[in-house]
């Protein structure tokens, strides 16, 4: 007889450093840009709470994710994680189709137009067309999914590359302004009240969405029971720390008045005044690094989605290693959506709609940690502190969409009508059973 043998690890296809930056990427994308005033008209100079807070509620459910992906390490990351923990077919369907259209579809579409909107701005002008901001914002999906078909090996230098220097870009941004921050400005006594601060929690959160992304990246890594942890709280703390400082900067520099007026280019706006128009490019180029990066992490995380939930039959054949159009189906049918998405849609209260359900997703994979926290060895504490927290941010947000955004809630509904409908057809119709 041949004797037992240790079978060896198989070769790293991602380093630790890769899994960090993709993270980072994945976060520090059109979020922090976009976000700064519309969370100024909730939390006013408290915004930095507000990002406190939910890095906190985002390390929170990065340790559950965490727990589950090193006992169940795999590239379908979190919907990989809500199969193990919950015996209903149906609810893990309709998690997973509006995990995708959401977080993939939805927040890739967005930041991809993001991206566009500050190509349109720099190589045309302020004056350029929506035409412009699309035909940007198409290419760069078109390069992100290039990017992920080379391989993880190559996203892994590139996204390294990206990332680098948008944090350089940062810590310019941050050293130039610190000295010049106005006390007044951000003065505890301007405040709104606190419960203002946690009701803006669920859009500063919308900036954390990609952290997600790391937990797909498991199946990647060589040894993901040590590799994983690393990853996944070093690219929060990194994000956490980057988004406090900025927004420190930004009210510290700017009244609340202008920086929601000023919107998207806030951050550039609170460059100009020690570093000039330069300090203005500097920021909008950090604007495209990031969004880029950002899309490409998105790309990359729906490959390993849409194969896990191929071969588990919870999504059509066609998105699976073994489809029609080749092994890389569910990447290509997932840019043809961003596609029409960046084309034919109005992006604007998909913001809001994207980052609640995608919260509601995170809700479900907690629950699923809770669920099986004795099997993977996870903090009872700890899981139900993730629950509690994400799920208060949760009903708050969506209590006020309904008072005060009667129109994106109802398209909330319709989007989640629409998961449960998608899935109820695939259900029927498929041949195979599923697992």
């Amino acid at each position: 007889m041949v004797a037992d043998s240790q079978p060896a690890s198989p070769p790293a296809r991602l380093t630790v450093r890769g899994a960090i930056f993709l993270g980072v990427g994945a976060m520090v994308g059109a979020g922090i840009f976009s976000l700064l005033g519309q969370a100024g008209v909730v939390a006013g100079a408290a915004v930095w709470v507000s990002f406190l807070i939910a890095g906190a509620m985002s390390a929170a459910l990065g340790y559950t994710m965490v727990k589950l992906g090193v006992r169940y390490p795999s590239s379908g990351g979190l919907v990989t994680y809500l199969e193990h923990g919950f015996r209903s077919g149906r609810l893990v369907g309709v998690a997973s189709w509006l995990g995708y259209f959401t977080a993939i579809v939805v927040v890739g579409a967005m930041v991809a137009v993001s991206f566009g909107d500050y190509a349109a701005t720099l190589l045309v002008g302020t004056d350029a067309g929506q035409a412009w901001t699309k035909l940007f914002a198409a290419l760069l999906v078109l390069a992100a999914a290039s990017l992920t078909v080379a391989g993880p090996r190559v996203l892994d230098r590139a996204q390294s590359v990206i990332v680098v220097l948008l944090l350089a870009v940062f810590i310019v941004f941050i050293a130039g302004t610190v000295t010049h921050l106005q006390g007044p400005l951000l003065a505890p006594s301007g405040y709104p009240d606190l419960r203002y601060i946690i009701s803006s929690v669920a859009l500063t959160f919308f900036a954390y969405l990609g952290f997600a992304v790391i937990s797909f990246a498991a199946g990647d890594l060589a040894h993901p029971d040590t590799q994983l942890p690393r990853a996944m709280y070093s690219a929060l703390g990194i994000t956490t720390v980057l988004y406090v400082a900025v927004s420190l900067c930004v009210f510290g520099t700017l009244p609340v008045q202008d920086v929601i007026s000023y919107g998207p280019t806030a951050i550039a706006e609170a460059a100009r005044p020690t570093l000039g128009q330069a300090g203005f490019v500097m920021m909008a180029v950090a604007a495209l690094l990031a969004t880029s990066s950002s899309v490409t992490a998105t790309l990359y995380a729906s490959e390993g989605l849409t194969s896990a939930m191929a071969e588990s039959g919870t999504f059509p054949a066609v998105f699976g290693t073994r489809s029609r159009l080749g092994r890389h189906g569910g990447l290509i049918i997932t840019t043809a959506l961003t596609l029409v998405a960046v084309i034919g849609l109005s992006l604007g209260a998909l913001a809001s709609v994207g980052s609640a359900v995608s919260l509601a997703v995170f809700v479900l994979v907690a629950l699923a940690a809770f669920r099986l926290r004795r099997d993977i060895g996870a903090s009872t504490a700890l899981v139900i502190t993730a629950i509690v927290i994400s799920t208060v941010v949760l009903v708050g947000f969506t209590i006020d969409l309904l008072l005060n955004d009667r129109t994106t809630f109802w398209f909330m509904v319709a989007l989640v009508l629409a998961g449960v409908g998608v899935n109820e057809i695939r259900t029927r119709t498929r041949k195979d059973p599923g697992p």
